[in-house]
């Protein structure tokens, strides 16, 4: 995109003109941090004790996504406004006013959250280039609350991977094909890839992913992050580019649990123009405070099930090794193990709930546009677009997911559609993690995080994932079908923790406790590619 490409230039073209200054540079005796392991906190005493200020972060961000982007395609789009907004915070800064931790702190979003400002919320699809939507998504508008600085868009897979079944994770008409900064040619998976691969590398402090099943937790894992699938309601999803209103959530995807726990302290919370929200259980002003409540030593006490009967058969020995010595570490840690089979060891669920949800929920985002450039209001005007317009490369990449749903013949409205959403909330509730949860008196599951995405997605359940481990350095590569890299040396994988609904408090806890007695991320092998740009490169300047 013409924006991006020509703000990318001007952020190398600084970098360019200055002396870089050698990572690990102080400026009276205080060391800059290295923004690849960088945290909200560090930035936060940076920034508060004037060692840089930022604008000198978004220069710096900038720059990282110039040096890399050409290679990974991570983003697709960055803030035109981002160093005024940086600016004007500095100036509130410097005036004794701070919006809290993540004043004045970048923050990336996939390409489906959307902002009335200038940039486009896509979906990585030509069909809405151009878009406007009357106001902020509700999630920006908190985040512009609490301080942050909106720096751009991600890539992702199109139409948050509901689109073709034929297509490659992280590829967009618009993005083109998102690669994974931990071997080359890796493949990030989807659907948040973008969000993913700028997490891992530092091109901004954090980013905001959104899932139906899968979609934050697996390129979490693929990049070495933390993230958090908050249950469907804790935060609104009004003007985010939907799949299933039942399914959809947003979160955020960090580095550390203390930092992805401070931006879910910012986005959480109730909308009138989010219904689902209404479910949340506690006080409008008394909401958990995901931050104080982590604890190192949460694992002391705590009751962790293992569903042994739902874990596959055929995962990597490397992957279920790891995972076994997670589960020991938690128990050493003062946890109990409990044996917390699903009643159903295999569900028989349904992919018509989404089929149904998109129909109805993607006609009412359209009508939510304040300018709809192509006209566009419904999910058959969606595939005519998309089938006649040869950026979009149809028919290579197919509309299979699309002409399934259309040929359901009706939307989430009716009667029939019940009976698909009771089976699922079935195969999820009783007969599935939740059942296993209550039966058993659980604080938690843990699952390998490639297993599990699906069980809590048909629920709305909340997961988060943490580094696990990582593939050896003489691994077999194994390749998709598009020639994207799906395991191979020194690859990422995750851990979950799974819990009943709005449970987020206690999973973090858990979660916290794991990475703090682990530490896999800092300890383990590091991206292949990584910017060579720093803040101190940009500080005084």
């Amino acid at each position: 995109m013409a924006r991006l490409s020509s703000l990318l230039v001007a952020a190398s073209a600084i970098w360019l003109g200055i002396t870089s200054v050698v990572n690990g540079a102080t400026v009276k005796g205080k060391p800059f941090p290295d923004l690849i392991d960088v945290t909200i906190d560090d930035l936060s005493e940076g920034l508060s004790s004037g060692l840089f200020t930022s604008v000198d972060l978004v220069k710096a961000y900038l720059a990282r996504i110039a040096e890399v982007n050409p290679i990974l395609h991570a983003v697709n789009e960055v803030n035109p406004d981002a160093l005024a907004i940086a600016a004007d915070l500095d100036a509130q800064r410097a005036a004794g006013t701070t919006l809290g931790p993540l004043h004045g702190i970048p923050i990336l979003l996939k390409d489906n959250i959307a902002t009335a400002d200038k940039m486009n919320n896509t979906a990585g699809s030509y069909a809405l280039l151009g878009a406007k939507v009357p106001r902020d998504s509700t999630l920006v508008a908190k985040l512009r609350k609490a301080g942050a600085i909106i720096l751009g868009k991600t890539n992702l897979s199109q139409w948050a991977n509901y689109r073709s079944s034929n297509s490659s994770n992280g590829w967009t008409a618009i993005g083109g094909q998102t690669y994974g900064a931990y071997y080359p040619n890796e493949d990030p998976s989807g659907s948040s890839s973008g969000s993913g691969v700028a997490s891992s590398i530092g091109l901004s402090l954090a980013a905001l992913g959104s899932e139906t099943s899968g979609s934050i937790v697996s390129p979490s894992q693929k990049g070495n992050l933390v993230g958090i699938k908050p249950t469907v309601g804790l935060t609104s999803r009004y003007l985010v580019i939907p799949i299933s209103s039942h399914q959809d959530t947003v979160g955020p995807m960090a580095r550390t649990v203390k930092d992805a726990a401070i931006i879910l302290q910012a986005i959480a919370g109730r909308d009138k123009r989010d219904n689902y929200t209404s479910a949340i259980p506690f006080d409008c002003d008394k909401m958990p405070d995901y931050v104080s409540a982590l604890d190192k030593n949460a694992l002391s006490g705590a009751r962790i099930g293992i569903p042994y009967n739902a874990l596959s058969a055929t995962a990597s020995a490397t992957e279920m090794a790891a995972f076994w010595a997670a589960a020991k570490t938690m128990q050493d840690a003062g946890a109990t193990i409990v044996s917390a089979n699903f009643t159903v060891a295999s569900p028989n669920t349904t992919s018509i709930v989404l089929g149904a949800d998109f129909v109805s929920d993607l006609a009412a985002y359209l009508s939510e546009l304040s300018y709809n450039p192509n006209s566009i209001h419904s999910l058959a005007e969606l595939r005519a677009f998309t089938q006649s317009f040869p950026a979009e490369q149809y028919p290579d990449r197919n509309t299979a997911r699309w002409d399934d749903a259309l040929a359901l013949g009706y939307n989430n409205s009716d009667p029939r559609f019940w009976a698909e959403l009771q089976r699922n909330y079935y195969w999820g509730g009783e007969a599935g993690m939740l059942g296993a949860i209550e039966r058993n008196k659980l604080d938690a599951l843990i699952m390998p995080t490639s297993q599990s995405a699906g069980r809590a997605a048909i629920v709305g359940a909340p997961i988060v994932t943490v580094p696990l481990g990582f593939y050896p350095a003489t691994f077999n590569v194994t390749t998709s079908s598009r020639g994207l890299v799906t395991a191979g040396p020194k690859l990422p994988f995750g851990l979950s923790f799974l819990g009943a609904k709005f449970s987020e408090e206690t999973l973090l806890k858990l979660a916290y406790a794991y990475e703090q007695k682990t530490l896999t991320r800092v300890n383990g092998p590091k991206p292949y590619i990584v910017p060579n740009v720093e803040i101190g490169d940009f500080a005084g300047f």
